[in-house]
């Protein structure tokens, strides 16, 4: 939703005429767009540590093989690469042709010494496979040029669980420590680190681990900036079975403690270690759906993603704009001022009018703006420059921005804000906003009213 720009000046009669539908963009514009648009998480992004926990499923149905063109991807822009990954279904197989039973205690296995043995056997075929697929450098693929070189080791050390509820887990363990130091090594000499749900103990026995704890312990002791999970399930869901594309710790702890909200087996193993790994330092964790087509790409690359993201504390801020916020202002404000929805501001104007704004803040990208222009002799304010990204449309962005609005004009001891509008008529009448008239204008602003425009003033008493 957007309102009129002020115009302190007669602005010019070009940049005031209503101007029609934007020309459709060609197929060439809209890659330069889309790549400008990725360009700050390519720079925020070069260096950073991401932990990458998934499934044996993902290599089992062939997912790897395209994930493997993510993956290389990333690397070229830098990114440091842990890779994660599960054995499950792979040991049930092997036990299976077997006919070797498989034993759980809850949602762990009881390792025995012969499904002790399938797991190790397992895991050796998923390294090759999992080194394999990420050797690939085929001409006119994905992978062309791609030179990802693997590292492995001992980097897990663990201990056995021991008996739970009168139960003996045998040779199922859990971490201990991870050799952090060592990794770091690895990654620093930009090579791809593949860690197995297996552990090693100082006495030299194995163990087998449930991998999303793997992964969590490997996330915080790299201090890494992310900790993704790739599952079937599309993500957290909420009581209606619709996607929670956001959860602060505290709010995913809740949703677990209730337990009100059924969730797939999966999410209910990788919920509580993302939280964890939250609570220890990890920024950001990452439920994503692997059968999603370039899932990992779109939840990192795009303001909306396509999982949840779990986060120490709440993603958006409100506050007042700073100089350096001009760009991200710019940014929503430009293509409306395209569309003739908002009167054209320069960035000279902007800088010296910046203490009027207010931004809207989404994990560090600029999502919506307003402004308050008071004329405090009749005690009335005009908000202004009301924008929103396309993405959180729809999400209470322009709400909580009004409110800020209207609390700012409060302080000032405004009596009134009226606002300037073409095209959110019924919007601003929804939230509270009456039709009146140029005549109710302040003096000031009825002087510059541009007749050519039309735009309806609407009115709310405070």
């Amino acid at each position: 939703m957007t309102s009129e720009a002020r115009g302190d000046t007669p602005p010019e009669n070009d940049s005031e005429k209503r101007r029609g539908s934007r020309p459709r963009l060609s197929a060439q514009d809209r890659f330069i767009d889309w790549f400008q648009s990725v360009a700050p998480y390519i720079h925020a992004f070069r260096g950073k540590v991401f932990v990458i926990g998934f499934g044996g499923e993902v290599v089992d149905d062939g997912r790897f093989f395209h994930l493997t063109h993510d993956l290389n991807l990333l690397a070229a822009l830098g990114v440091k690469l842990v890779l994660v990954h599960g054995s499950r279904p792979q040991i049930e197989a092997k036990l299976k042709a077997q006919k070797i039973r498989s034993r759980f205690s809850g949602k762990l296995r009881i390792t025995d010494g012969p499904a002790l043995e399938a797991a190790m056997e397992v895991t050796g075929k998923l390294r090759v496979q999992i080194e394999a697929l990420l050797s690939m450098g085929l001409p006119n693929s994905p992978m062309a040029g791609a030179h990802i070189r693997v590292a492995g080791g001992n980097f897990v050390t663990a201990k056995p669980i021991g008996v739970v509820d009168g139960i003996d887990l045998m040779h199922t363990g859990e971490v201990r420590k991870i050799d952090a130091v060592a990794i770091e090594r690895r990654l620093k000499d930009d090579e791809l680190v593949v860690l197995p749900p297996l552990g090693y103990s100082p006495t030299g026995e194995v163990f087998n681990l449930a991998m999303p704890d793997v992964a969590a312990a490997t996330a915080v002791a790299l201090k890494a900036d992310k900790l993704i999970f790739m599952m079937d399930a599309v993500g957290v869901q909420g009581r209606r079975g619709e996607l929670l594309r956001e959860l602060t710790v505290r709010e995913a702890r809740n949703l677990l403690a209730r337990g009100r909200v059924p969730q797939s087996e999966e999410v209910s193993s990788y919920l509580p270690a993302a939280v964890r790994a939250c609570d220890q330092g990890v920024g950001r964790t990452h439920l994503i759906s692997g059968h999603l087509d370039d899932s990992l790409l779109l939840e990192l690359f795009t303001h909306k993603g396509v999982g949840t993201l779990v986060t120490p504390d709440p993603l958006e801020t409100l506050r007042h704009a700073r100089i350096e916020d001009i760009g991200g202002i710019l940014g929503l404000l430009e293509p409306l001022e395209a569309e003739g929805i908002l009167v054209k501001r320069n960035r000279d104007l902007l800088e010296m009018e910046i203490d009027r704004f207010w931004v809207l803040e989404h994990d560090r990208v600029i999502i919506g703006c307003a402004a308050l222009y008071p004329f405090a002799d009749e005690r009335s304010g005009e908000l202004a420059a009301l924008a929103v990204h396309p993405d959180f449309r729809g999400r209470g962005a322009g709400e909580r921005l009004v409110e800020a609005i209207e609390k700012r004009a409060r302080g000032l001891r405004l009596r009134q804000l009226f606002v300037l509008t073409t095209r959110a008529e019924h919007w601003f009448v929804e939230r509270g906003f009456t039709e009146t008239g140029v005549a109710e204008l302040p003096q000031k602003k009825k002087a510059l009213y541009n007749f050519q425009r039309r735009s309806v003033v609407l009115t709310k008493r405070l």
